[in-house]
């Protein structure tokens, strides 16, 4: 009985982690499908439009460690709702913000605020489900999140067309704080947790060094680089306008791509995490052939003069959308090399990495789209060219992928691990290739 109840409230309290992780990424997405009326708004070029979102995902990536650390001593419960309320307080001062620099300071609170909840999410995880459940319920909180993003492509959305830009954002900072409220009320850590005391800077220092030094740990960054930034970077910045002033489809058709996108991380998620649960010595290869998939789309997208016929880029959509639940591999290599004591340490240096890889990229395509199509005017073709800059970012990730998996078997050999003894029956004379 006692067992049962135990469970209840293991969902119970995932559940209200979920809810805040969904409004996360509606405040998280909130710029990426308004970003052609903040551009008439605050008369942004492409050049400025990205820098908003490159700075709010800079800070998201700079306060990932961190966050992961005081995650260790403070609890998912205080991380998530204090992360709530700083996102409230960006929405509701980029719903009166006068000019561009005002917006922002904003995006810059909820990039802040957006970095405290989903590592905080993901603890709750680790905390409340057993072993065999937590690859399925991480994936499971990634697909539930996406609902954020259908929150931004369709109320939002209609909000800023119809009331206009204040009562949307300010609509946005309104659910943060009841958020947050929630999060109070009903998060909490498993009954006998022990938090430790605050540590030293030396030890502070110690344990992220321990944390970055397991090849585990950067197999899961450099993974989570591959996978994360082609859908972040569609749905945070250049997605909607990509569809609109790309390829000339209306708004409409333009939402209903974002929510479709939306429905395939969702849907693939408990896919991938089946098979991360069922082929745990396959990850690496999963995260390999996802990435393929993605270059496939993309270079049959790029590849047809604009504008591409819509169920080629729905086909795009579909395959892009695969890098989300790919992502959180990432998560689940630093959950297995590394001990409990380090989880919140591990998977911030984890998050940082789609994330980098993100704004690098949003970065360089308004670059682009500024020399090829200066304004806020973007011709299809500047759109062709600038995507074409993604191509950087796979070869990165792909050879950190394969450098740091090599890593982290010889270290799993040096250690004794089991796993390491399946490879060495596989491949007795010669180092075989790792299967993680």
């Amino acid at each position: 009985m006692i067992h049962e109840r135990t469970k209840r409230t293991a969902w119970a309290v995932w559940g209200v982690g979920v809810a805040a992780y969904v409004v996360a990424i509606l405040h998280r997405t909130s710029f990426g499908v308004a970003g052609l009326d903040a551009a008439e708004r605050f008369g942004a070029s492409g050049g400025m439009l990205a820098t908003f979102a490159v700075v709010q995902l800079l800070v998201y990536a700079g306060c990932q460690i961190p966050v992961g650390l005081l995650l260790d001593r403070l609890g998912p419960r205080v991380m998530v709702a204090g992360g709530a309320l700083v996102m409230a307080a960006g929405q509701g001062l980029l719903a009166w913000a006068p000019d561009a620099g005002t917006a922002l300071a904003a995006r810059v609170l909820v990039g802040a605020g957006d970095a405290m909840t989903f590592i905080s999410v993901l603890n709750v995880v680790t905390m409340w489900f057993a072993s065999r459940q937590i690859p399925l319920v991480t994936q499971l909180t990634g697909m539930l999140g996406q609902l954020g993003q259908i929150l931004s492509a369709i109320p939002l959305l209609a909000l800023l067309h119809g009331p206009g830009w204040t009562p949307a954002f300010g609509s946005a900072a309104a659910l943060g704080v009841l958020t947050a409220v929630l999060a109070l009320a009903v998060l909490r850590d498993v009954p006998g947790t022990v938090r430790a005391k605050a540590p030293s800077a030396r030890e502070v220092g110690r344990g992220l060094a321990e944390a970055w030094r397991n090849p585990g740990t950067r197999l899961g960054l450099w993974s989570h680089y591959v996978t994360q930034f082609a859908p972040n970077t569609f749905s945070l910045m250049w997605g909607y306008p990509y569809l609109v002033s790309g390829h000339g489809l209306p708004p409409a058709t333009a939402s209903t791509l974002l929510t479709v996108f939306v429905v395939a991380t969702m849907t693939s998620g408990p896919l991938v995490g089946r098979l991360v649960g069922r082929h745990p010595l396959r990850r690496s290869w999963l995260v390999l052939g996802i990435v393929g998939v993605i270059v496939a789309a993309w270079t049959a997208v790029l590849a047809v003069p604009p504008p591409a016929p819509t169920w080629l880029l729905t086909v795009l959509v579909l395959c892009v959308a695969l890098g989300g639940p790919a992502a959180m591999i990432g998560f689940d290599f630093a959950r297995t090399f590394n001990p409990p004591a380090r989880h919140g340490t591990a998977t911030g240096i984890v998050n940082v990495g789609g994330f980098v890889a993100a704004l690098l990229t949003i970065l360089l395509i308004g670059v682009v789209l500024d020399v090829l199509s200066p304004g806020a005017t973007f011709t299809p073709e500047a759109f062709r060219a600038a995507w074409t800059v993604q191509a950087l970012v796979i070869v990165t990730g792909v050879a950190g992928v394969l450098r740091t998996r090599t890593l982290t078997r010889r270290r799993m050999i040096a250690e004794g691990h089991p796993d390491a003894a399946v490879f060495a029956r596989t491949r007795p004379s010669a180092q075989p290739p790792v299967s993680r």
